[in-house]
């Protein structure tokens, strides 16, 4: 015991002394490497590495002399190799950390992780697992964690926030990929470049003991670190520019429209010239039939609420044109301005959504509806207090100020849709409106307000059948 507690003050002392020169200075390399592992010859895949690894200490090969870049590395091989960087960057020898922690009975795998587990490194996930082939992505989240916090630079950042969110690089690691942070962190601080045209890093493969030693010389030379040179151009497509009036099909105009299609012909005209009045030409107009035009012109306007359009007021003069003009209810004279501001705040979340990879190339329209219905219910909270005048029931009020009611909702969410290239509509009965995509060749029905109505987003109302909104809603 009392050797034992000597051995520990011994390593203690060490630890207090050393590390600050370490930690200043570097890593040193002691040893020259002269070809002492027979598969590991100038020119060899992984020579600068692997002699590396060899001068920092940090490895003296296998029993037959040789190294076996091309080897599979168990969980406590690449446990083994982090602890002792770790050591080498703190003490200036990459066992010094690690001999306290030896003990009869237990492996050296489990002794170094007894290490890493003391200095915070690592919990318990790889508990148990220690003989198993590691993969890249285990090895990953070992090596982003070896050195202290903010020790290693992050000198492509830019690059790999550009790259990874429009889907150009690291294409095959997602939000949903275990130890995809700290994957990323390998890319940022140059210690990975991953292979190929896509630089993919390949998370579920086992990594070689060549492929550790290139990761770990990295860490602990920032001579050896890379810098990405990647052609990121621009990130993500962009909807700057995009109108309200490009959002709507160009329609036909027809003075005296005969039927509902021929109505929503001129209705559509109206709103692709970027305009919000409507002249119709009708024999014998009277009131009670200004009104019943008004009243369908008015229903059509609705389907495309993106337009925050809600109202309709007329005029008519006794030759029979009538003129309609479509506003929002209190927005008055300052109608234009809440569109444009609408219109500026969609193309935001938009481009944001894309530059942070969170909507990509590749997913399908299905994936993209559902990243922008989640951020509609994060972003918005139903309006309990409005009246039928409020601002609430455009989609202004959603971006601008983040409260809606059902017609808000739509609207905000048709406006997105619709910047993706994704066919939508709105569709309502007496109480509630909601939304009518086609995602991927079919129609479905999709209710952001319903989605949004309790504490967590409820994604039942993502994406429905007819038959299972009909429902829920019928029309």
């Amino acid at each position: 015991m009392k050797r034992r507690i000597l051995s520990l003050l011994l390593a203690l002392s060490l630890v207090l002394t050393v590390p600050a020169l370490a930690a200043e200075t570097g890593p040193v390399r002691t040893k020259t490497y002269s070809g002492q592992f027979s598969d590991v010859a100038v020119g060899s895949t992984f020579y600068e590495n692997v002699a590396a690894l060899y001068e920092y200490g940090l490895t003296v090969g296998k029993a037959d002399g040789t190294f076996g870049p091309q080897d599979s590395v168990t969980v406590g091989q690449a446990v083994i190799f982090a602890a002792r960087a770790r050591s080498l960057y703190l003490t200036g020898n990459g066992e010094t950390g690690p001999a306290a922690y030896a003990g009869d009975g237990i492996s050296a795998a489990e002794q170094y992780l007894r290490y890493l587990k003391a200095e915070g490194v690592l919990g318990t996930e790889l508990d148990g697992q220690l003989g198993k082939p590691a993969t890249r992505a285990q090895v990953a989240h070992v090596l982003a964690l070896t050195l202290p916090s903010g020790t290693l630079p992050l000198i492509n950042d830019a690059a790999v926030t550009q790259g990874y969110a429009s889907r150009r690089y690291i294409t095959d690691v997602t939000e949903y990929t275990p130890y995809y942070q700290e994957i990323l962190y390998l890319y940022r601080t140059g210690l990975s470049q991953g292979s190929g045209e896509s630089a993919v890093f390949s998370p579920d493969a086992t990594i070689t003991r060549g492929a550790l030693a290139a990761m770990l010389t990295r860490l602990v030379d920032p001579n050896l670190r890379i810098t990405l040179d990647w052609d990121t151009g621009s990130s993500y497509p962009s909807a700057a520019g995009t109108t309200l009036a490009s959002l709507v099909g160009s329609g036909t105009y027809i003075a005296t429209p005969a039927n509902r299609d021929e109505m929503e012909q001129s209705v559509r005209y109206m709103l692709a010239s970027g305009k919000n009045t409507l002249t119709l030409q009708y024999d014998g107009l009277t009131a009670i039939r200004a009104r019943q035009v008004m009243e369908e012109a008015l229903a059509i306007v609705k389907t495309y609420c993106e337009q925050c359009y809600n109202t309709v007021s007329c005029t008519y003069t006794t030759d029979g044109a009538l003129t309609l003009t479509f506003s929002a209810a209190s927005a008055g004279e300052n109608l234009s301005s809440y569109r444009a501001q609408a219109m500026a705040a969609a193309i935001a979340v938009h481009d944001q959504l894309w530059k942070e990879g969170i909507i990509n190339a590749r997913m399908t329209q299905r994936e993209k509806a559902r990243a922008y219905y989640t951020w509609i219910c994060d972003n918005c909270i139903y309006d309990y207090s409005a009246t039928d005048t409020s601002l609430s029931h455009i989609a202004y009020n959603l971006f601008v100020n983040g409260a809606a009611v059902c017609d808000g909702y739509t609207g905000a969410y048709n406006m997105l849709l619709k910047l993706e290239g994704i066919s939508c509509t709105a569709l309502s009965n007496a109480e509630h409106i909601w939304t009518v995509a086609v995602l991927d060749g079919t129609q479905v029905h999709i209710d952001t307000t319903w989605g949004d109505s309790g504490s967590v987003i409820n994604y039942d109302y993502f994406a429905m059948t007819p038959t299972q909104s009909w429902n829920v809603h019928p029309w």
